[in-house]
């Protein structure tokens, strides 16, 4: 007797590996749009779920964003698949961030209220290989350090990524050997998104230029920056719980920073959007001057954000020019960063103060002591 395609069965290795660890009985959602990576994802977890003793449901979002947008997805929730519950999410897209990112967050935003209502334990993704070695990309063209070069985990909360580790090619095979037809997003061809271009010009130029395996190559480079990031992000988290003044009255401002990259550092937090955090952040700078660089900066991007900046539009750049303050320290003023949060330093001590920051005693003169 014959096995499956061998795309077919790379997939559904690949989505029952990342469920071994779910009990049974456990809801697992796909989220699919009807494209062939996602659709793909959706069929490897028809086949999974009940032979792993879980159950599996499939979410489609509708955007708005296209005429017929409605019916394309109740055709989709519709799929044969035997996946249940198979519900549409209506949303409502902004603008914020551009017309990509308002998208992204108004999706997340959408999946994650069905995973929580319907109590699901995981929610799939069809992010693939492809996909993470263009977000490298476009994160390498703005100038990013690890954390940003790791790419999109392969677990994030209730959100997983089984096929990471497989090319586009695989689930285009995939569906192709299912006889699934893949719907094909018209914004996957339009130019005028940079995710675009890079899927159909830069990545294309770079395999004709170094060869074929560009891809894999840089989706290796973000599993490797991840090892070290989260090893960087370890040693900054014992050097904030050091490094944070306690002020009278004070009882969380260690635990709102220590907390902040659970609470900020995943792909699926709106790009606008920051935690509400402790509001001001004392950071003793003698703990901060004996740090790595690459430390210390997690320490400051830690507490900025803590202090209610948002983490989507905190740029290194912003985290630099706080940075100065501990090593390049003049009597300079203030450093403001996003989200009307200013940092400053004073006797000895960085503070991070949301308020307004420029009179009415927002953010107070930096003081030229130690």
């Amino acid at each position: 007797m014959m096995g499956p395609h061998p795309a077919v069965a790379d997939v559904r290795r690949a989505v029952r590996l990342a469920l071994d660890d779910l009990e049974p009985g456990d809801l697992v959602l796909a989220a699919c749009s009807g494209g062939a990576d996602s659709l793909a994802l959706a069929a490897a977890l028809a086949f999974v779920a009940p032979r792993a003793g879980l159950r599996g449901g499939l979410l489609t979002v509708d955007h708005g964003l296209q005429s017929g947008s409605d019916r394309r997805a109740a055709e989709v929730a519709r799929l044969p698949l035997g996946l249940d519950p198979a519900e549409v999410l209506t949303v409502r897209v902004g603008t914020a961030g551009g017309p990509e990112n308002a998208a992204r967050d108004a999706r997340y935003a959408a999946l994650s209220e069905a995973a929580a209502r319907l109590g699901a334990a995981a929610v799939l993704l069809g992010h693939t290989r492809d996909d993470q070695a263009e977000t490298v990309l476009l994160r390498l063209a703005r100038g990013s350090g690890t954390r940003s070069l790791a790419g999109m985990p392969a677990r994030s909360g209730v959100y997983r990524r089984p096929l990471l580790g497989l090319g586009r090619a695989t689930t285009v095979a995939a569906c192709a050997a299912l006889g699934l037809v893949p719907w094909e997003d018209p914004h996957n061809r339009d130019d005028r998104y940079t995710r675009v271009r890079v899927r159909r010009r830069l990545l294309p130029a770079l395999e004709e230029e170094l060869g074929p395996g560009v891809a894999e190559a840089l989706a290796l480079t973000a599993l490797l920056c991840r090892d070290d990031a989260d090893a960087l992000d370890e040693w900054a988290g014992r050097a904030c719980a050091r490094a944070v003044v306690r002020e009278p009255g004070d009882r969380g401002t260690a635990a709102a920073v220590g907390a902040e990259r659970e609470a900020a550092g995943t792909a699926e937090r709106a790009a606008g959007g920051g935690p509400r955090g402790a509001e001001r952040v004392a950071l003793a700078v003698p703990e901060l001057e004996g740090l790595p660089a690459a430390v210390r900066r997690r320490v400051l991007r830690r507490a900025a954000i803590a202090a209610g900046a948002p983490p989507g539009t905190l740029s290194a750049g912003h985290i630099l020019q706080v940075d100065r303050l501990v090593t390049h320290w003049r009597g300079q003023r203030a450093v403001e960063v996003p989200g009307g949060v200013g940092a400053v330093r004073r006797c000895g001590t960085l503070i991070f103060v949301a308020g307004p920051s420029r009179g009415g005693g927002g953010v107070p003169e930096s003081s030229p002591l130690p």
